[in-house]
């Protein structure tokens, strides 16, 4: 057992990055039951779509709302700390929950509070828990670091957790968040056994909350390597956005899939992130970092040409198959490239920038590929994701190199 922790988690890294990885997996767990509880939940009070939909939304919109301030705060209080008051909140918001479930007495407006506070506590806790790896490990070993931490959102958030929670809520509506608040209390108990060592720019850390928010977006636009990759996200997120916007509706009309299938074909891209998690150290010895990340952007370009000529199932599992093995490799390596080249007394804002170019560009590109979809046909936003996506690589082709090495 020894040495199967060694390996999947060696010790050069430490007993602190130990105790968060721990606490990372857990309460990532937790998310992925909520990830397919929370909408069943809102589903099962009311049939109203705007209602239904509302629920999506507050999913998206506070990273976008809370995001720089998150940042500010990781930037100048114990990340440690932000990471326990934030879970600890949402343990508080959780319970609640149950109760008000148990009792019979939740109505659809108070569940579409519950995962709005839910997840603008998740948006502090992301951000200042991103920023502690690279506390804890030294710079050479933030590719492994990262990649521990990602195989744990991608297997646990994205692959196990939501039949745990579709399931869970199939037995009684108030056991996903039950389950949840046991993960993320366990979870905030993992992080407080870490102990972060002393940061030597506190002193510098400024007091007012805009003048740190333009810091972090001033140091963002002055260094050319993090400025490209935040527009790179941004603008790739336009593309991804507006063709994944529209996944299950493509999946239904155009490859004649079910509900079972669609399952089985989101699944597929969670398995090829296991296989990228299972290759990543491999491939990093042998590629350089900047070569992964334009190798990455031709796979995600063609990934978008492929499904839209495409009306195989068979072929689109493959597809799919291929871009979440991508997807965790391109993820993985953009953060350890900004981990690398920002200042720790910056982590949190320039990482809340970075929160901001996602989630900007992923409700951006969901309006456009639905309105293409609505105007023109469902294989359109992938079309528009093809060409957008290819032009841009094209004008990125020799940035993406430097990247890396900012």
């Amino acid at each position: 057992m020894n040495r199967l922790v060694e390996v999947a988690v060696p010790e050069r890294l430490g007993r602190g990055y130990r105790w968060l990885l721990a606490s990372s997996w857990t309460s990532n767990l937790g998310d992925g039951i909520a990830l397919a509880a929370g909408p069943l939940l809102v589903a099962s009070l009311t049939d109203n779509a705007f209602l239904v939909s509302l629920a999506a939304l507050l999913r998206w919109a506070p990273p976008l709302v809370f995001g720089l301030y998150a940042g500010v705060l990781s930037d100048r209080l114990d990340r440690r700390r932000i990471v326990m008051a934030a879970d600890g909140l949402r343990g508080v918001v959780l319970v609640a929950l149950v109760v008000l479930l148990v009792t019979g007495h939740l109505p659809v407006a108070g569940a579409l509070v519950a995962i709005g506070l839910l997840t603008v506590g998740e948006v502090f806790a992301d951000n200042a828990a991103q920023t502690i790896a690279p506390m804890l490990v030294p710079r050479d070993d933030l590719v492994l670091a990262n990649a521990r931490l990602q195989a744990g959102y991608i297997t646990l958030n994205n692959l196990v957790g939501p039949p745990i929670g579709a399931l869970l809520f199939a037995a009684g509506h108030a056991w996903p968040f039950a389950a949840e608040s046991v993960l993320v209390v366990a979870g905030v108990v993992l992080v407080s056994r870490m102990a972060l060592p002393a940061d030597p720019a506190a002193s510098e850390r400024p007091a007012g909350v805009r003048h740190a928010v333009v810091e972090g977006l001033r140091w963002t636009a002055g260094h050319a390597a993090v400025r490209t990759l935040s527009l790179t996200i941004l603008i790739f997120n336009f593309t991804f956005g507006a063709a994944w916007s529209v996944l299950v509706l493509y999946a239904q009309q155009r490859l004649g899939l079910g509900p079972t299938g669609f399952g089985v074909f989101t699944t597929l891209g969670a398995v090829g992130g296991l296989v990228g998690t299972g290759m990543y150290g491999w491939l990093t010895r042998r590629v350089s970092l900047g070569n992964i990340m334009r190798a990455g952007l031709i796979i995600e370009t063609l990934t978008h040409l492929a499904l839209a000529v495409t009306t195989s199932p068979w072929l689109a599992g493959a597809i799919m198959f291929v871009f979440g093995a991508h997807a965790f490799i391109w993820g993985t390596t953009s953060l350890t490239v900004r981990q690398r080249a920002v200042p720790t007394q910056l982590q949190g804002r320039v990482g809340s920038v970075n929160t901001i170019s996602t989630f900007g560009g992923l409700v951006v590109g969901s309006l456009i590929g639905g309105t293409l979809a609505t105007q023109v046909g469902v294989t359109a936003p992938f079309w528009f994701a093809f060409g957008g996506s290819a032009v841009f690589v094209v004008l990125l082709w020799r940035s993406l190199a430097r990247i890396a090495h900012g």
